[in-house]
């Protein structure tokens, strides 16, 4: 009786706003991030450290955040298709860690936006994204992208969508100003990366101080943005350069250097693109 009143409690909090920790609401598979100001990229002495991540501060609103990388399951479950489907198109010949709980890999930006409509038609969501797959998006520079869907943005939809980039970084750094959550240096006792051949199971490494696993490495994560140059001045709510030609990937991966996974690294990659270290985690509108 005690368990089943203090359940009915913390849900009522977290309906209402109240978050656990921090200010960290928990369901089983989503953290909702209470939104804030924080300093974007790196200062200039990180180790590791490109141009590309110029310090501003940002503000972000409340969102709910995945707690872990999208798995197999989840993409099967929705999408019907397996790793070894997704590495069929993308042409590779080796699976790099298969199994339920493993991040889903071979991943293109746009298998991520259908992904995220799939999954909000499913739960009776409203789709993030509208998808017009009979033009071609004149904001979309990139030669090498045989796609260059349509793809417009409902900002005001209930469903999966991607993370912007500055919600990304926001949620990773979970607080701290260090290169990494974990302070300024990681291990592969706390994160997958470039001693590591193949992916590893979802949620093995401790969280972050908000609840996010693998934010640093086992596959990287597709953002919503364009890649561009940060603008100059105080952001809020942003959501990238109104073209380009890649889109941005945060996180690093397992195939990749340490420095690739710290907080303020960004990739800009072809949107098109399916690589074995290439995934994505899910967001969602706060209420």
């Amino acid at each position: 009786m005690k368990k089943t009143m203090g359940i009915a409690l913390a849900l009522m909090l977290a309906m209402a706003g109240y978050g656990f920790g921090k200010g960290i609401a928990e369901t089983d598979s989503f953290v909702l991030i209470n939104g804030g100001t924080f300093t974007m990229g790196s200062p200039e002495d990180e180790g590791g450290r490109d141009d590309n991540e110029v310090q501003h501060q940002v503000t972000v609103g409340s969102f709910y955040m995945g707690k872990y990388e999208v798995t197999q399951k989840e993409w099967y479950d929705v999408m019907g298709t397996t790793v070894q489907q997704q590495r069929d198109k993308a042409g590779d010949s080796t699976l790099y860690g298969e199994g339920d709980n493993y991040p889903m890999y071979n991943v293109s930006w746009y298998d991520a936006i259908e992904y995220c409509n799939a999954r909000s038609r499913k739960e009776g969501l409203t789709p993030a994204y509208t998808i017009d797959k009979n033009q071609k998006d004149p904001n979309n520079k990139n030669s090498f992208d045989d796609v260059k869907w349509v793809i417009t943005w409902n900002r005001n939809a209930n469903g999966y969508r991607l993370p912007t980039e500055a919600e990304w970084e926001y949620a990773c750094r979970a607080g701290t100003t260090t290169a990494y959550h974990t302070g300024a240096s990681i291990t592969n006792i706390t994160d997958w990366y470039v001693d590591d051949y193949t992916t590893r199971p979802a949620g093995q490494n401790p969280a972050n101080a908000w609840g996010l696993y693998d934010m640093h490495g086992n596959v990287s994560e597709w953002c919503w943005d364009w890649y561009d140059d940060y603008p100059s001045g105080t952001q809020t709510n942003p959501v990238g350069a109104s073209s380009g030609s890649d889109r941005v990937e945060r996180g690093g991966g397992w195939s990749g250097a340490d420095r690739d996974a710290r907080s303020a690294n960004r990739s800009g990659v072809n949107p098109a693109s399916r690589f074995h270290s290439q995934g994505f985690r899910v967001a969602r509108n706060a209420p």
